[in-house]
C-alpha cells in the first residue's frame, strides 16, 4: 500500500514535489509509520526504482526465451498496467544530484543485467557479440529505445498497446 501510493506521488509530482506527508496520507498511515518502513524519501525512492527494475528484469528473463515479439508485448503490458511506475522509472529525475545518481545507478545496473540476459539467449552472442561490452551496448540500444517509447506512450495513452508493440518491432527491423 505504501509503495503503490509513493509510486503514484513520485510519478505525479516528481521527486522534488513529492512529500512524505502526502505519501503517508495516501497510504492511510501516519508519517511516523512511513518512517518506520523507510529511513528517508531518498530511501523510499531508491526502493521503488529497484522494485521496478527487478520486475522488468524478471519479465525479460521469462519472456525472451519465447520470442522477441512476445517479450516486447510483455514489456508494453507492464508499462500499460503500471503507468506510475513506468513514469517514475523511465523519466530521469531532475534536481537533486543524489537522486539523479541513484536513478543512474539503478538503471545502469538494469542495463548490465539485461546485457547478461541477452547473452544467455539462443543466438544472443551472434546478435550482440560474445563480449560483455557488446552485450551491454545491445542492452542499451533496447533499453533506450523502449524507454523513449514508454515516455512517448505515457503522453499518448490513446495509442493501443498493439500499435506500440508493432512500432517497436518495426523500428528494430529498419529497412535498408
Amino acid at each position: 500500500m505504501i509503495e503503490r501510493a509513493a509510486t503514484e506521488v513520485f510519478a505525479e509530482r516528481g521527486y522534488q514535489g513529492a512529500g512524505m506527508d502526502e505519501i503517508a496520507r495516501r497510504s492511510g498511515v501516519t508519517p511516523p509509520v512511513l518512517y518506520d518502513h523507510f529511513d528517508s524519501k531518498v530511501d523510499l525512492f531508491r526502493r521503488l526504482l529497484e522494485r521496478t527494475r527487478d520486475e522488468l528484469l524478471a519479465m525479460w528473463r521469462e519472456q525472451l526465451g519465447g520470442s522477441v515479439p512476445q517479450a516486447v508485448d510483455a514489456w508494453a503490458r507492464y508499462v500499460e498496467e503500471h503507468p506510475f511506475a513506468a513514469r517514475m522509472y523511465f523519466q530521469d529525475p531532475s534536481g537533486d544530484p543524489q537522486v539523479r545518481g541513484i536513478h543512474a545507478e539503478v538503471t545502469g545496473s538494469a542495463r548490465l543485467a539485461l546485457g547478461a540476459i541477452l547473452g544467455e539467449q539462443p543466438g544472443g552472442s551472434e546478435i550482440a557479440g560474445a563480449d560483455e561490452l557488446s552485450l551491454e551496448m545491445a542492452a542499451e540500444v533496447i533499453r533506450s529505445a523502449l524507454t523513449g517509447l514508454a515516455i512517448w506512450w505515457i503522453d499518448h495513452p490513446e495509442v493501443p498497446r498493439e500499435k506500440i508493440v508493432q512500432t517497436a518491432l518495426n523500428a528494430v527491423r529498419w529497412p535498408g
